[in-house]
């Protein structure tokens, strides 16, 4: 596995700080038994939660800004996020982190949205200049949305079902 990030924190240490607060660290079997070989790797994809409606909002936000479909989309719940979150060697339990896979790099949280942003081009591009301000406090207000994500947004009794002009984009 090859993890690259421009930023100066890997996500070998988000990995890392991640796996020490879950109680079983990385560790699926049911992902593992399900992990098909045709996850595609041709376009990048975005896990997110499925029932947290501020993810759901992000993902329902970046589709249509992304017309020429460069980006698929996964709930880190769904059998084909779960294995790519234990591929990539992430806890698929209590994982609350946005996550960009990139063939084998792997992108999390602020780094995740500053490189979703260059890859769906201009205007959004300009929200690379996020990299100037140091990872570690872009993460920070990361993680007090994320722990309050669903206070302050709501959550879904179930992952959202994608429309028809959209669910090829949807990997499950």
């Amino acid at each position: 596995m090859t993890t690259e990030n421009t930023d100066t924190e890997t996500d070998e240490e988000s990995r890392e700080s991640v796996a020490n607060r879950t109680d079983e660290g990385v560790g699926n079997d049911a992902a593992l038994n399900e992990e098909p070989d045709t996850i595609p790797t041709d376009h990048p994809v975005v896990l997110f939660d499925g029932v947290c409606n501020l993810c759901n909002g992000v993902v329902s936000f970046l589709i249509p800004r992304d017309p020429k479909g460069k980006l698929r989309f996964a709930s880190l719940q769904s059998p084909v996020g779960q294995a790519l979150l234990e591929r990539h060697g992430f806890p698929t339990e209590e994982f609350d982190s946005f996550v960009l896979v990139e063939g084998d790099k792997t992108y999390t949280k602020s780094g995740a949205a500053v490189r979703i942003a260059e890859l769906i081009g201009w205007p959004y591009r300009i929200g690379t200049l996020g990299r100037v301000i140091p990872k570690f406090v872009r993460d920070r207000i990361y993680d007090v949305v994320a722990s309050n994500r669903y206070d302050w947004f709501g959550r879904k009794d179930q992952c959202m079902i994608p429309d028809e002009d959209v669910s090829d984009r949807f990997l499950s």
